[in-house]
């Protein structure tokens, strides 16, 4: 048989409205009872009825999280960081995968609608905005998180993606690496657009050829498929720069599969610094960027809107991406005969 609020109110001595001010307003409550009211709820094993609070307040504790790739170990970070943040102040996060398609991204944030989240942290699949402007008319707060919208008034949590791929292709460059494999996903995503504008520019500066392969989805099995045309053309590129990490750990496995010796042969930079990078089979090079520490960034200003909306200032974060050196970067052969 369940335990009802007014079985509390019983067991605890006091009124209904106490429990009531314990569960939603515990600051109007003296400390001796919101003590006691909170130990005679966990004695009877009581738990709220958040569909009846939602209908009260309007708005549920709950957020919604949609992330283009809950494979990679990046976004898991970031929603680790996401969850931590939420759980401190009371709310709950629903997990969405949208794999980098629209349909499915449309799809999750109709049913975020339907559950009346109370805000959406939002790694868009594109650059659209109605979707956010469809969040925004149902009184949703939305934060996007790693990318930002220039020109809107908006919160956003993201990282310099421009510099992030600049300082890759410096770094090889500087090793003496002139002809270099840019293996990336569509440019439609605007993280792989921002990285790609970066390794323009650093080749222009750095006067050095760019071979590019595009991919449908920055995963494993596809870096191993762009490691095979790779070995199709004409002359292997003496390095290889990869759009994630993912990737980029495709594309070392194939190359080693044929014989292939890295960094000896072919350097190999990654983006991301996931978990797994330091213990590859080659210990990867990699772009890092704060993956925890964006989750936790994100969920603090949606939060922040969600509960101070009249007051809130939307904020546009951004975090700078830094280079970790490890064994599968070398100079070139070529520059180290010379």
């Amino acid at each position: 048989m369940s335990v009802s609020l007014r079985d509390v109110a019983a067991a605890a001595k006091v009124s209904v409205g106490t429990v009531s001010n314990v569960l939603n307003r515990p600051e109007v409550v003296s400390a001796s009872t919101l003590s006691r009211v909170q130990k005679t709820i966990k004695d009877l094993g009581f738990v709220p009825n958040g569909f009846a609070r939602q209908l009260r307040s309007g708005y549920s504790r709950t957020l919604g999280l949609v992330v283009p790739d809950v494979g990679n170990p990046f976004f898991t970070e970031v929603a680790r960081g996401v969850e931590d943040a939420a759980r401190k102040r009371d709310y709950a996060v629903f997990l969405c995968n949208s794999d980098e398609s629209l349909e499915k991204e449309d799809r999750y944030i109709n049913v975020l609608m339907e559950q009346q989240v109370r805000g959406v942290l939002l790694t868009p699949a594109d650059i659209r905005t109605d979707r956010i402007d469809a969040l925004r008319a149902r009184g949703i707060c939305v934060t996007l998180l790693d990318r930002e919208l220039e020109g809107r008034n908006q919160c956003s949590v993201s990282v310099d993606d421009v510099h992030g791929g600049q300082i890759a292709i410096e770094y090889l460059a500087s090793l003496g690496h002139k002809r270099i494999a840019w293996v990336c996903g569509p440019e439609k995503i605007p993280q792989v657009a921002d990285r790609g504008a970066g390794v323009a520019k650093a080749a222009k500066l750095s006067n050095v050829e760019i071979i590019k392969l595009e991919v449908q989805l920055m995963n494993a099995t596809n870096g191993e498929g762009a490691a095979r045309d790779l070995l199709a053309l004409d002359a292997l590129p003496s390095a290889v720069f990869c759009a994630n990490d993912l990737l980029a750990l495709g594309v070392m496995r194939e190359l080693l599969n044929q014989g292939i010796h890295i960094p000896e042969q072919v350097a190999i930079v990654g983006y991301d610094d996931i978990q797994f990078a330091p213990s590859a089979a080659v210990p990867l090079t990699s772009i890092s960027q704060p993956a925890y520490q964006i989750g936790v960034t994100a969920a603090d200003l949606i939060l922040s809107e969600c509960e101070s909306d009249v007051t809130h200032e939307h904020q546009q974060i951004k975090f700078q991406p830094r280079l970790i050196e490890r064994a599968s970067s070398s100079k070139s052969k070529a520059a180290t005969n010379g």
